[in-house]
């Protein structure tokens, strides 16, 4: 018997510490459930609030989405473990800090140098607000989670970044980055000596089915035909009736919205025709340039076919003019080997070819034939040709002194 009790009690023992660990991972995974549902109701008012104003500090919408993420990033997350043994609260920049090292462009480096920023809780949420402003929350998030080997590191299990409620986690985020934030990282926000409490009460909303509501009236019916009649209420209708003022500011709502719908209509109309005036102009500039560019292609073509042709007729000038130099000497030194006469002869002879040479020097026909391309070897040949030339014609002849007439 005594044994059979025993057996009983170890059983008992061994059924309520199983029930335990369902019980705590009931309740573990009850509340990733509901941090991830009012987070996503949160960036759902968010976004609506929005189109009214610029959300900012002092949008109650922004605190409680804030303290909504805060508990998010710090659900089970591992203490840091002193020297002495004994594990001290830590923050979530901590991981923040070492995940998201990666990210392009980080703000993380200007966080850690804030000079009015000291706690790592502070730290933590002046990042959150960066992030919103920049819109890029959601990477941050994401390139966060990719790094599974240092979020293992910084959480322990059943942990929201830890299971597969961290890729909705990034989705959801994603939505933020069509608001304009604009923050003040100097204000009460940043004060990291608080822990940041979650408000519930906009997100919950309690509907009456029809079957509740019919068996309401029935069990009034009931109450009253037993009561009295004082008591029986005349007319018995649905408890839950939305009144007057919750319809007229819901109107509201949804015309301002139209309004503001509108004014981003013209405001983008406006500048789709102001980009399409600056494009049409840059055609036409364009087309302007074009043309230019073709006109001095054009120019240049012309003037290089003007420049060869100019440079082919001083070739060829220049050949005629090296050919003319070489037959000159030919007819000189022709002339000196028929004639050797007497020296006072020749330096008489010489003294009338230079004499006529000088006379001919100045004719326009031959300075304009060799121009500046004729050397002045050239110059002396052609010289020494039409030296030849007189003497061979018969005027030098008969009015030499040393003939006479027979």
């Amino acid at each position: 018997m005594a044994s059979r009790s025993l057996g009983g009690l170890s059983g008992s023992r061994g059924g309520g510490g199983g029930g335990k660990r369902s019980l705590s991972a009931r309740n573990a995974a009850v509340e990733r459930r509901n941090l991830i549902t009012v987070c996503r109701f949160s960036v759902k008012t968010l976004i609506d609030r929005s189109c009214f104003e610029t959300i900012d500090d002092s949008s109650p919408e922004f605190n409680n989405f804030a303290a909504i993420l805060e508990q998010i990033l710090t659900h089970r997350l591992k203490g840091q473990v002193t020297w002495f043994g004994y594990e001290s609260p830590r923050s979530f920049w901590d991981y923040i800090r070492v995940a998201c090292r990666k990210v392009s462009q980080s703000c993380i480096c200007s966080i850690e140098n804030m000079e009015n920023v000291s706690s790592s809780r502070a730290k933590g949420r002046a990042w959150i607000r960066v992030a919103l402003m920049e819109k890029h929350l959601s990477e941050y998030i994401s390139t966060a989670l990719r790094d599974f080997k240092t979020t293992r590191r910084f959480y322990e299990d059943g942990a929201i970044v830890l299971g597969e409620e961290a890729n909705m986690l990034a989705g959801m985020l994603l939505g933020l980055n069509a608001i304009d934030f604009s923050f003040c990282l100097k204000g009460e926000g940043l004060d990291g000596n608080f822990p940041a409490v979650i408000d519930y009460t906009p997100y919950l909303k309690f509907t009456q089915s029809s079957d509740s509501i019919s068996s309401d009236e029935e069990e009034l019916r009931t109450l009253g035909s037993s009561g009295s009649d004082s008591s029986t209420p005349e007319n018995v209708g649905p408890p839950f009736i939305m009144d007057e003022n919750s319809w007229f500011n819901k109107c509201k709502r949804v015309k301002q919205k139209y309004q503001l719908t509108l004014e981003q209509k013209g405001y983008l109309e406006e500048l789709l025709r102001l980009r399409e005036n600056q494009l049409s102009e840059s055609v036409s500039q364009n087309k302007i340039l074009l043309q230019r560019i073709e006109d001095s292609d054009l120019a240049y073509k012309l003037e290089k076919e003007q420049l060869e042709y100019i440079i082919v007729e001083l070739q060829d000038q220049l050949k005629s003019y090296q050919s003319l130099d070489q037959l000159s000497a030919e007819v000189s030194l022709s002339q000196s080997s028929l004639d050797p006469g007497p020296s006072q002869e020749g330096d008489g002879k010489q003294d009338t070819l230079n004499s006529i040479s000088e006379g001919k020097e100045d004719t326009p026909s031959l300075l304009g034939l060799c121009g500046s391309l004729t050397s002045v070897a050239s110059y002396k040949s052609l010289t020494s040709l039409k030296s030849n030339d007189y003497l061979g014609s018969p005027t030098t002849e008969m009015t030499s002194p040393g003939l006479t007439p027979s």
